[in-house]
């Protein structure tokens, strides 16, 4: 295949139709009609002989071949679009943009409904998108596209993505508002003699907080657990279990707070963002965004 052969706009038509799935909304992203997009596309699989998108419930479904090519054509459009200048302007008061963002339930409690408040004054268009990843698919969801930014821990070491410290989160034990334990320093005693709930997203193996414990040569008893960090809140305001959560979060609930009996690391998160738009003004504006919403919330709810 001679590339003097291809139309190299084709590209760019075949990667919003990845990102987006809808041959109408790609029209109206790069400004041309659906006739144009359909006719790019038919071009795109005459030359590839491969159909490349196939119509699902959802929208246009890519093919293996397609989702083989992603990746390559994303890292080309970026060197393309940095060496003529296309993305030296980002208008976020005129843009559209929906940016995929991958974060789990505490993340999005205590940043999304600021940084939906930041948007509607800078960027009342912007569209935002959340999804929870499994740490082991996150790299692949940021290299294929399919998400712009991923809040995580930071044990994502990959040699395509960029990330800067985002937060840290100590712990603190929550229980419900007149719990037996309430009117006295929580002692390690108590705390183990105690039920509680666990958040994970994992089906089994130990938290921060069990770790901590199996260095003194103790365990808690876990009598729940649960995926959900506000199914968890609402759980503990109407039981007896204790909730070894982020200080964070738990100044936002109405639940009792007491101090973790022994020391237990704090949780750490990063921004991750795949390293070729590490320049990209859109991308830097959103990190930013975040960053500062991040900074904003830790001051607010964290005791100084």
């Amino acid at each position: 295949m001679r590339l003097d052969r291809i139309d190299l706009n084709l590209f760019i038509v075949f990667e919003a139709l990845y990102r987006e799935g809808r041959v109408t909304k790609v029209a109206r992203l790069l400004n041309i009609t659906q006739s144009g997009v359909s006719n790019a596309l038919r071009r795109l699989r005459e030359t590839f002989d491969d159909p490349l998108f196939v119509r699902g419930p959802e929208g246009m479904v890519p093919t293996p071949v397609a989702e083989n090519m992603i990746v390559d054509v994303r890292q080309a459009l970026d060197l393309l679009s940095r060496s003529v200048g296309e993305n030296l302007r980002f208008e976020p008061e005129f843009s559209e943009r929906e940016f995929r963002l991958g974060m789990n339930d505490l993340a999005q409690a205590l940043i999304l409904p600021g940084l939906r408040e930041k948007l509607r004054e800078q960027a009342p268009k912007v569209a935002i998108s959340t999804y929870y990843v499994d740490r082991r698919i996150g790299e692949e969801e940021l290299k294929s596209g399919g998400l712009d930014l991923l809040i995580d821990a930071p044990d994502i070491n990959a040699r395509e993505l960029d990330q800067a410290f985002l937060a840290e989160l100590p712990y603190i034990v929550t229980m419900r508002q007149g719990h037996p334990l309430s009117n006295r320093p929580l002692s390690l005693q108590d705390y183990l003699s105690a039920d509680h709930i666990h958040v994970s997203s994992r089906k089994r193996g130990r938290g921060q907080v069990d770790v901590a414990l199996h260095a003194l040569g103790e365990q808690r008893r876990i009598s729940m657990r649960v995926q959900n960090y506000l199914v968890a809140a609402n759980i503990t305001t109407e039981s007896d279990l204790l909730w070894t959560v982020p200080r964070m979060l738990a100044e936002t609930t109405n639940l009792h707070i007491t101090e973790v009996p022994i020391t237990v690391p704090p949780l750490f998160w990063n921004l991750y963002w795949l390293r070729s738009v590490t320049m990209d003004p859109a991308s830097q504006w959103m990190r930013q965004l975040i960053m500062g919403q991040f900074a904003e919330s830790c001051s607010r709810l964290l005791p100084t």
